[in-house]
């Protein structure tokens, strides 16, 4: 075999796409399915390149590859799983999908928006008990007319703006690494993190994690927050700190939250956050669909290809 490719983990229901296409190459593809280190730092050596979903790829497993690894991919957007500086110290790329599942993100940030503005998963678990009743829901106010806060101003954030449009909502957003003008071209106003929170009706985060933003939604932030406002991520978990966002909504300091990722991404009883009757929370899935998930394995893999062939990949994080 000329080429090793390893994948770490995978969210597929097989990998015969993956398999079929090195396979053409007469490259050697191996599965770990695992997120362990130690299975990790064993199975990559002598990688030309690896691929990961959740695993995290640090400095060690790098150094096991060797001086043949050339690439390591990540089968999303957020490369926050893989130790980019030690990459880049290496001289290999860190490869990403960042345009595969806009529309999917943002449709699910709309949806988780929507459902607890219109209170629904609370009507229907009082339908399916028996209760007919409106009950809280007498609290619901209209869409239309509201202020959206955008914490970042990329695709997905521009996209969800464009979505909520027809309801005439004011948007504004917090994104500093662009200017006032940049944010106006997409149709919002820029606004200073404070001034967004405080504004906002629907507060909807869409920012990749950094070790500078990690907790940006923490007691104080939610303490300037509206007690009629919504939180939704769609970004990552720890950027936002769970325990002060489960206090805030057992108090009713803000109204409800919609959650498609957690800080463990995981389950945990031992979490407030998965007891609180005034948040929705979906199993990072608002980047799937059939069509989404197909399109990142084929992007993931035409650049994998790209490597071996000594091209220029299209989507490098650390060029």
């Amino acid at each position: 075999m000329r080429y090793k490719v390893v994948q770490t983990d995978h969210v597929y229901p097989d990998l015969d796409l993956e398999a079929a296409s090195f396979g053409e190459i007469d490259a050697e593809f191996v599965c770990l399915n695992s997120t362990d280190e130690d299975v990790i730092v064993d199975g990559v050596r002598d990688a030309d390149c690896i691929i990961t979903a959740w695993a995290v790829i640090t400095k060690r497993a790098m150094e096991s590859a060797g001086d043949r690894l050339k690439s390591i991919s990540k089968t999303g957007i957020g490369v926050n799983n893989i130790d980019v500086e030690a990459a880049t110290a290496k001289g290999v790329k860190v490869l990403n999908v960042p345009d595969y599942c806009i529309e999917e993100v943002s449709d699910h940030a709309a949806a988780l928006a929507l459902s607890l503005l219109r209170f629904i998963p609370y009507l229907n678990s009082r339908v399916k008990g028996g209760d007919w009743s409106t009950g809280e829901a007498v609290k619901m106010e209209r869409l239309h007319g509201k202020t959206l806060g955008l914490l970042g101003y990329g695709r997905i954030a521009r996209l969800l703006h464009d979505k909520m449009k027809p309801w005439n909502v004011k948007t504004l957003a917090y994104d500093p690494f662009l200017s006032a003008e940049q944010i106006a071209s997409g149709g919002a106003e820029k606004a200073e993190f404070d001034e967004l929170l405080a504004a906002s009706d629907i507060v909807s985060m869409h920012l990749p994690l950094t070790k500078d933003n990690e907790h940006m939604i923490d007691a104080e932030a939610l303490s300037i927050m509206k007690p009629t406002a919504f939180l939704i991520n769609c970004s990552r978990g720890p950027l936002v700190d769970e325990r002060a966002l489960a206090d805030a909504l057992r108090s009713g300091a803000i109204a409800g939250a919609g959650l498609d990722v957690v800080e463990t991404d995981s389950y945990d009883a031992d979490n407030p956050i998965f007891s609180c009757d005034n948040a929705i929370i979906t199993p990072h899935i608002g980047f799937h669909s059939l069509q989404a998930t197909q399109e990142l394995r084929e992007k993931v893999i035409a650049d994998v290809l790209r490597v071996l062939a000594g091209e220029e990949p299209r989507n490098q994080v650390n060029r």
